[in-house]
């Protein structure tokens, strides 16, 4: 089910909603992000992040392809899965075990390993309009409960 569509005027606002959205997420949940390169992804991954107490800065992990911050209320671990040519280069780190875990887990470009994709998740939409606006929209996909991004 998609949502009502969120539009964002600057990378604070894409914070502030990522730090809402912590607010409704719990040990297990995984979120998709999805959007072309600069739509925002790691903006919004800094707002859970924040929402969730975690004290580390939040870096892309664009080139260890998991950074896991544990000092919030629930383990957090962002995957960024540009690089990855198959899912099978996930499990052969063993990096599959994170995904519906017991912390949440944030997904940078999941459509290089669908495969891995969990049946529940959450999945979100970046697109950008112009330097600053984003528009940002959320689908509840298989029995991940409905959430409003408003």
């Amino acid at each position: 089910m998609v949502f009502k569509m969120i539009i964002t005027n600057s990378a604070a606002e894409t914070r502030e909603l990522g730090k809402r959205l912590a607010g409704m997420l719990k040990a297990g949940d995984v979120i998709l992000l999805e959007g072309d390169l600069g739509a925002g992804k790691s903006e919004l991954a800094r707002g859970v992040a924040k929402g969730l107490g975690v004290q580390e800065t939040v870096t892309s992990p664009s080139f260890t392809i998991l950074n896991v911050y544990e000092s919030g209320s629930v383990p957090l671990y962002h995957f960024d899965w540009y690089r990855l040519e198959s899912s099978e280069e996930l499990y052969e780190l063993g990096m599959d075990e994170y995904l519906g875990g017991n912390g949440i887990a944030l997904v940078e470009w999941p459509e290089q390993c669908p495969d891995a994709v969990p049946e529940d998740c959450l999945r979100i939409r970046i697109t950008a309009d112009g330097e600053n606006t984003r528009h940002i929209e959320a689908e509840s996909c298989g029995g991940f409960r409905m959430i409003s991004l408003e």
